[in-house]
C-alpha cells in the first residue's frame, strides 16, 4: 500500500523492478505505472505489484486506459455472455 510505504523507497522498489504494476484497491483496477487514471487516485487506495499475475490472483482487472488489449479480453471473458 502506498500510505505505508515512503517515497525513497516506492523509487528504490520501482528501479528494482520489484514494482512493475500499480492499482486501485477500492475499485480492484491493476495498471501501468505511467497510466494517467492511475496516477489521480487517491494515495490510500494506490497498491503496487511485481507483475501481472499478483494483481489477477488478488482479483483486480486490468485497466480500460492503458491495458486496453487486456481489458477488453477481461471484459469478454467476464462478460457471461453479455456484450
Amino acid at each position: 500500500m502506498h500510505e505505508q510505504i515512503t517515497d525513497v523507497l516506492l523509487r528504490r522498489k520501482i528501479m528494482r523492478k520489484e514494482i512493475t504494476l500499480g492499482g486501485n484497491k477500492k475499485l480492484k483496477i491493476y495498471g501501468t505505472l505511467h497510466c494517467q487514471s492511475g496516477k489521480r487516485m487517491l494515495r490510500k487506495n494506490r497498491v503496487f505489484f511485481h507483475s501481472e499475475e499478483e494483481a489477477l490472483q488478488n482479483d483486480y482487472r486490468p485497466c480500460g486506459h492503458c491495458l486496453t488489449e487486456k481489458y477488453k479480453i477481461w471484459k469478454i471473458k467476464n462478460s457471461n455472455g453479455f456484450i
